[in-house]
């Protein structure tokens, strides 16, 4: 970045200003919405202090200001998406705001705060996201310093189909309850159709914060803007942008298993833009041939009208456009189960390892063959659970692909209880043609970036589908030139049936663009190859390329993989750092914290 925009709007020698753009190179918006509100604060502490208490007098008026801090955890975007709409809700009332996400959280802060709110999601096995590893472990750890003047509130985000349901919104909730804190609300558990729980909570949250802040007198400050305001995005979540497919292309040959398509979707004239690393939002339709057979299955009229949570539209409707089939979700089997009246069901809802698998491998309609019973159309309807979009890792860079967001989608489609099953999004995705439309909006995803010093060398490790930002990271690692070297780990089951965009690597090795291509093809051979074998068999090269300041990239299934992976690691790291299995584990953290150890897992 450079200082020149800004330098004639600023009253700063050019030494400082030098000093001022070296620090704010590479900082994320929450991290520079915090440093603007910081030195604002300074700033007024200043104006209002008698001239000889000028050095201290800005630490006591910054301690002193009653604040609302937000802390937020997110792997796909919702906790991040709830804590920002908080922060504007809470700003435009006029009170003092600090939002930040888990990992950019000063820690030695902690015992210094009086208000804090946490809004966090909880992954797989009740794991916390990624960004908040080292908020959590802190606060479980000796280190966590008593708090008996904080008052918090706590929104955990989750899905019932886990067993571990908001596990770490609930941990967060004791712990800091156990070091000596007060609940200003009560804790608060949100599935995935999280607006249910998310919208009465921040009311309360809101309300709660004015009360407890009522007595300040915030000062405003207007802070010159160290970047160009970015335009307002008109589309988003709940106002998706319809996108044409310029090409939906199968790229996984015919006599594979697999059916993996590259799509190709313009973006023109939208004002969407997007970084390589982030996420596209993808809302689906339900596939018509499986809502008539739930519609069948349910024994319920098509057309019957159905009213709820103040939309009016027939049953078909709500069930191709609004409610999940392809993803069985806990309460709906509980509410089924009750009507079931079905011993089986029964035994199988209460039990903590049948019910996991019952979620896994059945969907809404197997659920309906297998124990028959009765419903009509509009508790139906209230019993499913909210469609939701799905996000996919964006393989192109706009530097190549101008006005085009390109993804790599793999179609899932398999037999069970002698029926054909699909994923919603996957064959909405792979049915589209040419010319149609994907209704879409870009969820940005700050915590896997690539390095801003282009002569950082970066090691990308994706398999099968999880190679996609990597395509996006090699094609804007080359047009902005960046020196450091691109090492690429990919696998699938078969070379010649799965090699995802073989010939872009080969040419982009041969290029020069790519440094090293190691590749497992798991089933090509007796024994089984996965990239974690290959990435301990390169482990002394990898760990060099580690010391020497390269940045780490995971992308895939975080069920398996990334934990297999992430072994690889620790490991690489004991075995050619000299470590023990302890001190493995931190040196990896550290890499995270510095955000030279970055994941997207699903």
């Amino acid at each position: 970045m450079s200082a020149e925009p800004f330098r004639a709007l600023i009253p700063l020698s050019e030494d400082k200003t030098g000093l001022l753009t070296s620090l704010v190179e590479g900082l994320d918006p929450a991290s520079l919405h915090w440093l603007s509100g910081y030195t604002a604060g300074l700033a007024a502490a200043l104006s209002f202090a008698p001239a000889r208490d000028t050095a201290a007098a800005p630490l006591v008026a910054l301690e002193a200001a009653p604040r609302l801090t937000i802390v937020f955890g997110s792997q796909t975007g919702n906790a991040k998406r709830v804590a920002e709409n908080l922060a504007r809700e809470a700003e435009s009332a006029g009170l003092t705001v600090r939002l930040l996400r888990a990992d950019a959280y000063p820690l030695r802060e902690l015992k210094a705060e009086r208000l804090l709110y946490v809004v966090i999601s909880t992954q797989g096995d009740g794991d916390p996201p990624d960004d908040a590893r080292g908020f959590v472990e802190h606060l479980a750890s000796k280190r966590a310093p008593r708090l008996d003047d904080l008052k918090f509130a706590v929104l955990g985000l989750g899905d019932t189909s886990y067993a571990k349901f908001c596990a770490i919104g609930v941990q967060i909730d004791a712990r800091l309850a156990e070091l000596g804190a007060t609940r200003a609300l009560a804790r608060a558990d949100a599935d995935v159709d999280l607006d249910r729980v998310a919208k009465p909570w921040l009311q309360n949250a809101l309300a709660n914060a004015r009360e407890q802040l009522k007595s300040s007198s915030p000062i405003l400050a207007t802070v010159t803007p160290l970047r160009p305001a970015r335009p307002l995005i008109t589309w988003t979540r709940d106002k998706p942008f319809a996108a044409e497919v310029l090409a939906n292309q199968r790229i996984s040959s015919r006599d594979s298993l697999k059916d993996i398509r590259h799509i190709e979707l313009s973006l023109r004239d939208s004002g969407l833009g997007y970084e390589p690393g982030d996420a596209l939002g993808v809302w689906p339709s339900n596939p018509p041939a499986l809502v008539e057979a739930v519609i069948a299955a349910a024994k319920l009229d098509a057309q019957s009208i159905v009213t709820h949570e103040e939309q009016t539209l027939p049953l078909r409707d709500w069930l191709l456009e609004k409610r999940e089939l392809t993803r069985l979700a806990r309460p709906f089997a509980v509410a089924h189960a009750l009507r079931a009246n079905h011993d089986d069901l029964d035994a199988t809802i209460a039990s903590p390892v049948a019910l996991p698998e019952l979620l896994t491998t059945h969907q809404v309609v197997d659920l309906l063959h297998a124990y028959p019973a009765a419903w009509d159309a509009q508790s139906f309807v209230a019993a499913l659970r909210p469609l939701t979009p799905r996000l996919y890792s964006i393989a192109s860079s706009l530097k190549v692909s101008e006005d085009e967001a390109h993804l790599t989608v793999a179609r899932v489609a398999y037999e069970a209880f002698g029926r054909g099953h699909v994923g919603a999004a996957s064959q909405f995705l792979a049915a589209r043609e040419v010319d149609g439309r994907v209704p879409v909006f870009v969820e940005s995803n700050d915590r896997f970036r690539l390095p801003q010093d282009t002569s950082r060398d970066v090691i990308m490790i994706g398999p099968g589908t999880g190679v996609a930002p990597f395509r996006a990271f090699v094609q804007e690692r080359t047009a902005v030139g960046a020196k450091g070297r691109n090492w690429l780990f990919f696998g699938n089951p078969h070379f010649r049936s799965d090699f995802l965009y073989q010939v872009e690597w080969q040419q982009a090795l041969k290029r020069g663009e790519l440094s090293k291509l190691d590749l497992a093809f798991s089933r090509d051979q007796s024994h089984k190859v996965y990239v974690q074998h290959n990435i301990r068999r390169s482990g002394r090269e990898l760990f060099d390329w580690l010391q020497n300041g390269a940045h780490l990239y995971v992308c895939g299934d975080a069920v398996h993989m990334a934990k297999d992976v992430h072994a690889a690691l620790r490991d690489v790291v004991m075995q050619h750092g000299g470590k023990s299995n302890e001190d493995a584990e931190a040196y990896l953290a550290q890499l995270a914290q510095e955000r030279r150890y970055a994941r997207d897992v699903y």
